[in-house]
């Protein structure tokens, strides 16, 4: 028997490395002298570096920059394979990063992001990879843009700084001293959702409320996107509403299209990829995934639902060991996911749980092999 643990972590309690380890005491338990072998897995957001440098045993690389409002900080990205590079914006300009009291999407810019990117192409690195999840900022990409060399000027021709509140200020585009690396990078963005950079479901009333944004905040950034977007139309040709997924991370989707010809795609699928998972599946029985809570989300971009339909489409049998079960969990059924398992096995709160995680999560595992054991003896 031949297993590939490919979960991704539960977020606060295990992480994918220590459930690779109770899979592989718990299969080597119930079937002494199986092949294991184990990948942590993310989907794009917190994680995917740690992931794919670990897989591909490649290195973290640290530059200083420029935190959401422009403070010293200093950021780490994975290289690997020797020629690429993969960055989660978050590590320069996430959420986090920024107090909750100092929440403001007017003020926070994607600068620090730009820097990693620059920090890469510098470094020669000619294959990027871009995770854009967890973002502080509204900027439109404007800041990431601006460390890449690009002037957005304002109507007395003066630069901008590129934080939210000025989008409504462009009047001008500089492409001029854009990075001349740009043009022999090949940059992918691993980004899951499909919004457009302005209206209803745009960068600012989707996303601008969890950054900070009153009411007031997210009318005066929707004006100035409309704004942005409108000069970049203008002085580029380029019809940014038109591209899904420009509306990602505050827009810093269209800017990654539009100045970098970045193409977008699932994170889940650009991590499988950049791992060969594909190329581990080679002489696999059976694959365990999982995460800490699965329901009807699970089946769009999520670990589950990418390691199902990679499983799915070679035909070898995927179950998913996870937290808990929410609504519409069984849809992952669809997605090449044959069997849930939940941890959780009796009546207790969600501290309990957190608390009891590794005992909880091995006597899952144990369950598992012992009914996959029960079911090979079946005639």
């Amino acid at each position: 028997m031949r297993f590939l643990f490919a979960s991704d972590s539960f977020k606060g309690t295990l992480s994918s490395e220590q459930i690779i380890r109770l899979l592989t005491d718990s299969a080597n338990r119930i079937f002494p002298g199986c092949e294991t072998k184990g990948v942590p897995i993310a989907d794009g957001g917190e994680g995917t570096v740690d992931a794919v440098i670990t897989v591909t045993k490649g290195e973290i690389r640290t530059a200083d920059v420029h935190g959401p409002l422009m403070e010293k900080t200093a950021a780490s990205y994975g290289i690997f394979h020797g020629d690429s590079a993969i960055i989660e914006m978050a590590a320069a300009s996430g959420l986090p990063m920024v107090p909750a009291e100092k929440r403001n999407p007017l003020h926070t810019t994607t600068y620090g992001t730009g820097e990693l990117i620059r920090d890469a192409l510098d470094a020669r690195y000619r294959k990027l990879s871009i995770a854009i999840g967890g973002s502080a900022t509204n900027d439109g990409g404007m800041g990431a843009m601006r460390a890449l060399g690009v002037r957005f000027l304002d109507e007395k021709a003066d630069e901008l700084m590129g934080t939210g509140s000025d989008l409504g200020r462009v009047r001008d585009i500089d492409i001029s001293g854009l990075h001349p690396a740009v043009a022999e990078a090949e940059i992918t963005v691993m980004c899951d959702v499909n919004n457009p950079l302005t209206g209803p479901d745009g960068a600012a009333y989707t996303f601008g409320k969890q950054k900070g944004g009153t009411p007031e905040i997210l009318d005066e950034l929707e004006a100035g996107m409309k704004q942005y977007a409108g000069v970049i139309a203008q002085k580029l040709g380029i019809d940014v509403d038109k591209i899904a997924g420009a509306g990602a991370a505050g827009g810093l989707g269209a800017a990654l299209c539009v100045f970098l010809h970045a193409r977008l795609k699932s994170g889940i699928e650009t991590v499988l990829d950049l791992i060969d998972f594909d190329g581990l599946l080679d002489g696999t029985d059976l694959v365990v995934t999982g995460e800490g809570r699965i329901d009807w989300q699970s089946a769009f971009g999520k670990v589950p639902s990418g390691v199902g339909q990679r499983c799915k489409a070679k035909g070898i049998p995927a179950v998913a060991i996870v937290g808990g079960m929410g609504q519409g969990a069984e849809k992952i059924y669809e997605f090449g996911i044959d069997s849930i398992l939940p941890a959780i096995h009796g009546a207790m709160d969600i501290q309990e749980a957190c608390s009891r995680a590794e005992e909880l999560y091995a006597n899952a595992a144990e369950r598992m092999f012992r009914m996959i054991r029960v079911g090979m003896g079946l005639k």
